[in-house]
């Protein structure tokens, strides 16, 4: 049994980087250690950060040894060896020196991990992109679908969306956060190719940025606001100086749910201080759209409490149906 230390033993550095990254923005401190490196290997003959190791002047050797080889290299000591493996690692070499280090059989060199690049929050949106990009391209299904095509599953997405939060299910609820966002991104690569108004997730992406600033100047500008009214009334403010709209009602999508639609209607009615009375008649449209008119004026709303009340009628008939099973049996 070889008792040397790890110090007499050399160094090897696990560089990882990140393809979410632009290539050559390494931290500062993977820069020093490739530049002190006596040996730097790279398995991955196309690597993207390649190019700009050698245009630093930093040499690369192609090809990764096996754990027992790598340490070896490393046995006349104070020797550095910089293997270059994407975010993910080497699983076959980390476990290889994993299990040569638990042999206690080998004098092992010191072993460090240095993370060369980070992803930042929302890196994962990149990989969306270029998934949905190649999709498009290679599907025969995706590459012919339009916008038109796609409406109806912007809808789907959206109620079953609601559906997962009104359950509680918060498996289910990052599930279909994931199916609305992919619909964000399908609708986004469609618009790429339009030939006369082009635009792409980016812009989709700018647009979102500059309206919530512009709409949270007691965020990121000069106003304040301490209370979540306060808050409403800049929006709304913010949104009215935008939208120039000539009537409160423009904008207020008519092909949503009927009870949504009257409580869109109300608010907008309510927060302009209008007095509009509901249309005279004695129909039953008339009598839903005063009641819901009542239920947002007094916060509540009139959608959500008819599904849950339909969902407790739902629950109420399957219970009968059971009971009338068992003294059917």
């Amino acid at each position: 049994m070889n008792d040397d230390t790890s110090s007499d033993a050399g160094r090897v550095v696990l560089l990882t980087t990140s393809h979410r990254v632009a290539p050559g923005l390494l931290s500062w401190q993977a820069w020093q250690v490739l530049h002190a490196a006596d040996d730097v290997l790279c398995a991955d003959s196309e690597h993207p950060q390649l190019p700009y190791l050698k245009e630093a002047g930093v040499e690369v050797t192609l090809g990764t040894p096996a754990a027992r080889d790598l340490v070896e290299r490393c046995a006349d000591g104070g020797r550095t060896v910089v293997v270059l493996t994407t975010a993910e690692g080497d699983r076959r070499l980390t476990d290889g020196l994993a299990t040569l280090a638990g042999s206690g059989r080998v004098a092992m060199p010191s072993l460090e991990l240095l993370p060369g690049s980070y992803d930042l929050p929302g890196a994962r949106l990149l990989d969306l992109v270029q998934v949905m990009d190649r999709i498009r391209r290679e599907c025969p299904w995706s590459a012919l679908r339009t916008h038109e095509d796609l409406a109806k599953y912007v809808i789907e997405e959206a109620y079953e969306l609601v559906e997962a939060i009104e359950a509680g299910d918060r498996e289910e609820l990052r599930e279909e956060l994931g199916d609305v966002l992919l619909q964000v991104v399908f609708h986004a690569r469609i618009a790429e190719e339009d030939t006369e108004e082009p635009f792409s997730v980016d812009d989709v992406a700018g647009g979102i940025v500059d309206k919530l600033i512009h709409r949270h100047p007691h965020v990121f500008g000069d106003e304040s606001a301490a209370t979540p009214e306060e808050v409403r009334e800049i929006w709304l403010r913010k949104k009215a100086e935008s939208k120039q709209r000539d009537s409160v009602t423009d904008g207020v999508p008519v092909g949503q749910p009927g009870l949504a639609l009257a409580a869109k209607l109300g608010s907008r009615v309510r927060t302009a201080g209008l007095d509009v009375p509901v249309p005279e008649g004695e129909d039953v449209g008339a009598e839903l759209l005063a009641l819901a008119l009542r239920a947002e004026a007094s916060g509540v709303d009139p959608e959500a409490a008819l599904r849950a009340a339909a969902r407790a009628y739902r629950d109420a008939v399957r219970a009968a149906e059971g009971l009338q099973r068992v003294s059917g049996a």
